[in-house]
């Protein structure tokens, strides 16, 4: 899934920035207690984690698990924030909403010994290029053109005449 963002409406086409979202999920165990998330060092693309739910998997244990993740705040600071905590008999999942996150992003297991699952979008921002507009100015023409010959195809509906 991709789409274009209209960063500023002073700017223009050459404003806009391009939005690729892919399925996101990872697992959280005794045995691996962390992952962290990192997009690739291209200059151009900004990477987000969006995480949408945490849930307990297959054979979790009578226990609360404690998910937190790390990531930097507005001031470049990193921070450490619970975001779930889940118990099977209670709380199995969570659903986090939109909940986003700018590249890297720690995901740790703080407490319990899961399968905990958490899934989301690694969303990928990049700069729409010139040539990439001038290329979609040019599909578009090119529809709108086909739209105007389908029209000149069609007769026009002449009004009715009045009786007298």
């Amino acid at each position: 899934m991709s789409y274009y963002e209209d960063e500023s409406s002073d700017v223009g086409l050459a404003g806009q920035s391009k939005l690729e979202s892919f399925l996101f999920s990872c697992e959280l165990s005794s045995k691996v207690p962390f992952y962290t998330f990192q997009g690739d060092e291209e200059e151009d693309l900004e990477h987000f984690l969006e995480l949408r739910t945490v849930c307990l998997g297959d054979g979790a244990k009578v226990e609360n698990n404690v998910v937190e993740v790390t990531a930097m705040n507005h001031q470049g600071k990193t921070i450490s924030v619970p975001i779930a905590n889940l118990h099977i008999s209670c709380l199995p999942m969570v659903s986090l909403g939109e909940f986003e996150l700018k590249a890297p992003v720690t995901i740790r297991l703080k407490a319990g010994t899961g399968p905990v699952t958490v899934s989301g979008l690694h969303l990928i921002a990049s700069q729409v290029e010139e040539s990439d507009l001038s290329d979609e100015e040019c599909e578009d023409d090119d529809d709108d053109d086909e739209e105007e010959e389908d029209e000149e195809d069609i007769t026009p509906i002449k009004p009715a005449k009045k009786k007298q």
